[in-house]
């Protein structure tokens, strides 16, 4: 637009981005495309370095390291290894502590999310063995994922999208490990905080998630011709473990209870094994056959609002996918309707038991808005096959942190030679990149650009250096993580950091100070998004399954979020990084 200022429409278009981000009405990908092209419309971004963003090692990086993540979360090694350091009979703060560096070592070399998912049902198990509530355990799990991703260079993507900053100013961007030792000293203080005093913080609630390891579940026999009365029936499910819930005869609409079970009839019970092996204990039939295919599971989720199975019969998931996934058993809304599966209509919140193929479940649960909660019923897992893809991963490391390999490279690499040695299904390579992420962040670059190329970034910075003005360089980095981080409790962590990324650097040159300090400290306080549940996808991911409120976040994390601050001003004001 002629005779506007280049610097005060590129921070129009980034207050227009903030606002629709904060209103949480719109999805933040779309978002960020929006900005994008209003960034070209108003002639802060040229047409041919729109799409720029899509091309930039960050993004590609991200996405190499989204299928390595995933190729290791599908050979089951990584939950295999949480399982087997977790059984202790240590008191529950010390296996809480275990559980969350657990957490923290996995989110540093893996997507955030998909740590959080290999550890959910350990902490949630923990907790409940040690007769609390899952609240105690799922928030500080989150935060910890959260601390481990900035210890490593693809921990997450704003340590990416701020390497990529301080790579367009000084040549080169962040090593591997550059990060790891401001990165591990507020993770180790974080964690010890949340296992002393954070879950003390969090109140008591009855979660949603019980029985994590063996949870009950609800589902359906054929009774056979020789079968018994009622009575008998009660005392075979009773030596097998399981409860009869209700008899009745196939296209009856009202239930016969109390009565004798003709042969033909079919029974509801409840029980913590498996319905084959129910099945072969008690001489009855499976309504549902096993998948005997080498990967077959069965996955305990949880329906989230939103969700297309909402109002639909049980049956859904089977049509969905052609039969290749079936809702196996409920969970305990359906315990206490006593009816058959297959009449009642899924709600919110409902916990179904969903078995079949792991690639075909991986596919279906993110669309069909599923929150995994937990895995039973697991094929051994293929060791061979879990070290290849482990030593190929280790192997992109070593040529990323001491080799100068490109880290785009490097993984790209590793991520086409896992599914080229047959590792993980070809089709799987796609499924596993986190596609609004990727679009969010392709997006978001050019824009962000634009706020430091129009000299945005440099105004804003010269107002805050006039602020800072004599201050220590250690007020300036508080400041700094300060900003950034309540940034971060309401937009996105990718959006913060290339926000802030261009502005820190600013800054540290009209100060006077190292810029690879601040930016440090722009990675700290956009990771560090402990006080909403909307200021990281893995705080909401608990949030149903743990009962929290919204305010609960802050009761726990805003202490942590101080506590944080205070470390890595220390760190990078007084000690080498």
């Amino acid at each position: 637009m002629m005779g506007l200022d280049p610097a005060l429409l590129s921070a129009a278009v980034l207050m227009v981005a903030l606002v629709l981000f904060v209103s949480d009405r719109m999805r933040h990908d779309l978002i960020a495309l929006i900005a994008l092209i209003l960034c070209v419309l108003v002639g802060i971004v040229a047409p041919r370095q729109a799409l720029s963003g899509f091309a930039d090692p960050a993004v590609i990086t991200v996405g190499a390291v989204l299928v390595i993540g995933r190729a290791i979360e599908l050979s089951g090694i990584a939950s295999v290894f949480t399982g087997r350091l977790t059984k202790s009979r240590a008191p529950f703060e010390v296996q809480l502590m275990i559980v969350m560096v657990i957490g923290a070592l996995l989110s540093a070399f893996m997507n955030n999310i998909a740590a959080l998912v290999i550890a959910m049902p350990v902490a949630s198990k923990l907790a409940i063995d040690a007769k609390r509530s899952p609240t105690a355990a799922l928030m500080p799990l989150a935060f910890a994922t959260i601390l481990g991703g900035m210890t490593t260079l693809i921990g997450t993507p704003p340590n990416l999208i701020l390497s990529s900053i301080r790579r367009d100013h000084v040549g080169e961007g962040f090593g591997f490990f550059d990060m790891s030792g401001i990165g591990v000293s507020v993770t180790i203080v974080g964690l010890i905080y949340m296992a002393v005093i954070g879950f003390r913080l969090l109140p008591e609630r009855r979660a949603a998630v019980r029985g994590v390891d063996n949870p009950w579940r609800v589902f359906e026999l054929i009774v056979p011709e020789s079968s018994a009365g009622t009575a008998g029936l009660r005392e075979t499910l009773r030596q097998a473990g399981a409860r009869l819930l209700k008899v009745y005869e196939p296209g009856e609409r009202r239930w016969r209870s109390g009565q004798g079970a003709s042969p033909g009839r079919r029974i509801v019970v409840l029980s913590r094994q498996n319905p084959w092996t129910l099945a072969e204990e008690s001489g009855y039939t499976a309504v549902h056959r096993r998948d005997d295919s080498p990967d077959a599971v069965t996955v305990r989720t949880a329906v989230a609002h939103g969700s297309f199975l909402i109002g639909r019969a049980y049956d859904a998931v089977a049509s969905q996918t052609e039969g290749r996934l079936s809702i196996v058993a409920a969970g305990p809304r359906a315990a206490r309707a006593r009816q058959p599966l297959r009449t009642m209509e899924i709600k919110p919140g409902d916990q179904l038991f969903i078995h079949g193929s792991a690639t075909a479940i991986a596919e279906f649960i993110p669309n069909a808005r599923l929150l995994e909660i937990g895995r039973h019923d697991l094929q051994d897992v293929d060791f061979r096959r879990a070290g290849m893809i482990l030593a190929i991963f280790i192997a992109s490391i070593i040529a990323t942190a001491f080799f100068d390999v490109l880290p785009a490279i490097a993984f790209v690499a590793a991520a086409a030679a896992i599914p080229a040695l047959k590792l993980m299904p070809a089709e799987e390579i796609y499924r596993s990149v986190d596609w609004p992420v990727m679009v969010l962040l392709a997006a978001m670059i050019p824009v962000g650009q634009s706020f430091e190329t129009t000299g945005a970034a440099s105004e804003v910075s010269a107002w805050l250096s006039v602020v800072l003005d004599g201050a220590p360089v250690w007020v300036s980095l508080f400041t700094l993580g300060g900003i950034t981080l309540l940034l971060s409790a309401i937009l996105n962590n990718v959006a913060t950091a290339i926000i802030m990324g261009p502005l820190a650097y600013q800054i540290a040159e009209i100060q006077g100070f190292d810029s690879d300090e601040a930016l440090l400290m722009v990675l700290v306080g956009a990771s560090a998004a402990f006080l909403t549940p909307i200021g990281h996808q893995n705080n909401l991911l608990v949030m149903r399954p743990g009962g929290y409120l919204f305010s609960d976040y802050a009761r726990m994390g805003a202490p942590l979020s101080l506590l944080i601050l205070i470390v890595a001003t220390l760190y990078l004001s007084f000690l080498p990084f």
